[in-house]
C-alpha cells in the first residue's frame, strides 16, 4: 500500500499547535448497519461509483432527489447527525438515506472495488483516505465547496489532513480530543492529578470505587481501537513527538523499546481494570463508562475522548450531567521533556459519486451552521472556526484543551495504511487478554509493517 504522502509527513514533523490553534481561537473566548433518512425512515442506499461532475448550488436552493451516507455512527451519534441534517433536508428537498456500520473500512474497501458506493461517506481515517485518492475513487472537493472559504476557516492542520498529492478529498466536520481522564466528582475529590505518578497512586488506590479503571474494547468489527487511543497517548508522552511520527509513517519497529513500553503501560491499566481482561474486550466502549457512576462505583477513572461527553454519558441510566456528574483532566505529561503533548482525531468525509445531491449535503456539511449543530448537543468540537458557542462547561473544557496543548498529534492508528491500522486493533485484543505474548505480538506487527508500507 501507498505511504501517507511526503507533505503530510513533514506537515507533522514541525507541527505545533499553531495551526490547531487556528481551529479554536473564537471558540476560547458487524459490515451490517442501519439505514435511515434524517426523519428516521428505514431505507436502503448505495451510489453506482461513478461521477458525474455538476455545477454549485446555492443554499436553500429546492433540488429534491436523495443522497445516500455511509458512515460509523449509531445511537446517539446517529442521532446527532440526523439532526444536523435535518434543516438541509427541508431547505433543498433532499433525502439523505444513512447507514450506519462500525465495519466501514472493509465496506467502503470493497466499494472501491466494486464501482458500488455511497454518494459521500464518513471515511476510516487519512491513511486510508490517501489510498483511495490515489485509486481515484475520491472526488477533489475543491471543485465541491468554497475552497477558499473552507481553508479561511478551518484548521491548516486539517486541511493538510484532508488534502492527497495537491487535491482536497477529505474534509473534517467534526473534531475531538483524545487522552482525557475521565471521574465522577462525586467519587474522586482530588481534582486535576498533573503527573502520571500521581494518577497511578490514585488509581492503585481506587478509594471508594472497585478498580482503578473503566476499559471497553469492543467497537464491532473495529474492536480494539480505544486501545490504540490509549498506546498512542503513552508514546506520545513517553518518547514524545518525533518518536510518534516516526512510528505511525512505519519507520519505527514495533518492537523497539519505545513502543513496547507503550504497550506494557497499558497492561498496567488492564490489570487494575474494573471486570478484568475479559470485561475490557467484551464492553463495548459507549458503555464503558458506566461503573464511574454506579454506587459504589466500579472504578475511579475513564480514558476517553471528549465525545463522551455529549454522545454517551448523559444518555446511561443514571442521566449523569456534565460538571455535577463527570468531568476531566488531561492525561498528564509523562517525560518532562514532551510537556503539553495532546492527541485527537475528527470525523472526516469524503465524496465518491458527484451529483448535484452530494454537492448539496458536503456544502451544508462543512458550514459553521450545520456544525453548531452538533456541538449544541454536546461532547464535540467543530473544525469551523465560526463555530464559537458550546452548550456547556465540559465541552468548553474540551475546546480549550485542543488550542491551549503544546504539541498536537493527530490520532496515530488513523494516519496508518489500512492493514497495519486493522492489525494494531487485533494486537491490542490479543495483548489485552494473553499478555505474556507480547514479544509475539509485536513481531508480528512488524511483520504487517513490512508489507503495509511497502517493504
Amino acid at each position: 500500500m501507498d505511504r501517507i504522502d511526503n507533505g503530510l509527513r513533514r506537515f507533522w514533523r514541525v507541527v505545533s499547535l499553531m495551526a490547531v490553534l487556528a481551529l479554536l481561537v473564537a471558540a476560547c473566548g458487524g459490515s451490517g448497519g442501519t439505514t435511515t433518512t434524517a426523519g428516521g425512515t428505514t431505507t436502503t442506499g448505495g451510489g453506482t461509483g461513478t461521477t458525474q461532475p455538476t455545477g454549485t448550488t446555492e443554499p436553500g436552493e429546492q433540488i429534491g432527489g436523495t443522497v445516500t451516507v455511509y458512515g460509523t455512527w449509531g445511537g446517539a451519534e446517529e442521532e446527532a447527525f440526523r439532526a444536523m441534517v435535518a434543516p438541509f433536508e427541508e431547505r433543498t428537498g433532499i433525502q439523505v438515506q444513512y447507514t450506519g456500520t462500525r465495519d466501514i473500512n472493509t465496506v467502503l474497501s470493497a466499494g472501491v472495488q466494486s464501482g458500488i458506493l455511497p454518494d459521500l461517506a464518513g471515511l476510516p481515517g487519512p491513511g486510508q483516505m490517501a489510498e483511495w485518492a490515489r485509486q481515484g475513487a475520491l472526488v477533489d472537493l475543491s471543485t465541491v465547496i468554497d475552497y477558499d472559504q473552507y481553508v479561511s476557516e478551518t484548521s491548516p492542520g486539517f486541511v493538510e489532513l484532508g488534502t492527497v498529492d495537491g487535491k482536497l478529498v477529505g474534509v473534517f466536520i467534526k473534531a475531538a480530543v483524545k487522552g482525557l481522564i475521565w471521574y465522577n466528582p462525586n467519587v474522586w475529590t482530588g481534582g486535576d492529578l498533573d503527573s502520571w505518578d500521581a494518577v497511578v497512586a490514585a488509581a492503585n488506590a481506587h478509594e471508594g470505587a472497585q478498580a482503578g479503571w473503566c476499559v471497553g474494547l469492543e467497537s464491532g468489527a473495529a474492536s480494539g481501537w480505544p486501545g490504540t487511543d490509549w498506546i498512542e497517548d503513552f508514546v506520545i508522552r513517553q518518547s514524545g513527538p518525533e518518536v510518534y511520527d516516526r512510528w505511525y509513517q512505519g519507520e519505527l519497529p514495533w518492537t523497539s523499546p519505545e513502543i513496547r513500553q507503550a504497550f506494557e503501560a497499558f497492561g498496567e491499566v488492564i490489570a487494575n481494570s474494573y471486570g478484568g481482561s475479559q470485561y475490557a474486550i467484551a464492553t463495548n466502549f459507549g458503555d464503558a463508562g458506566q461503573p464511574l457512576f454506579t454506587d459504589p462505583a466500579g472504578c475511579l477513572f475513564h480514558h476517553q475522548a471528549s465525545f463522551m461527553a455529549g454522545e454517551f454519558f448523559p444518555n446511561y441510566p443514571t442521566s449523569p450531567q456534565p460538571g455535577e456528574d463527570f468531568d476531566f483532566f488531561i492525561m498528564p505529561t509523562i517525560n518532562p521533556a514532551y510537556q503539553g503533548a495532546l492527541t485527537g482525531a475528527g470525523d472526516l468525509f469524503g465524496m465518491f459519486n458527484d451529483t448535484p445531491q452530494a454537492r448539496a449535503l458536503m456544502q451544508w456539511l462543512v458550514s459553521a451552521e450545520a456544525q453548531q449543530i452538533w456541538v449544541d448537543r454536546g461532547g464535540a468540537i467543530s473544525g469551523n472556526s465560526k463555530v464559537t458557542s458550546y452548550p456547556d462547561p465540559i465541552s468548553q473544557k474540551s475546546a480549550e484543551a485542543l488550542a491551549k496543548a503544546e504539541v498536537f498529534r493527530f490520532d496515530a492508528s488513523d494516519l496508518m495504511p489500512e492493514a497495519m491500522n486493522a492489525a494494531f486493533w487485533q494486537a491490542v485484543l490479543d495483548y489485552t487478554q494473553n499478555p505474556g505474548n507480547l514479544d509475539r505480538i509485536l513481531e508480528d506487527l512488524d511483520r504487517v509493517r513490512q508489507d503495509a508500507y511497502g517493504g
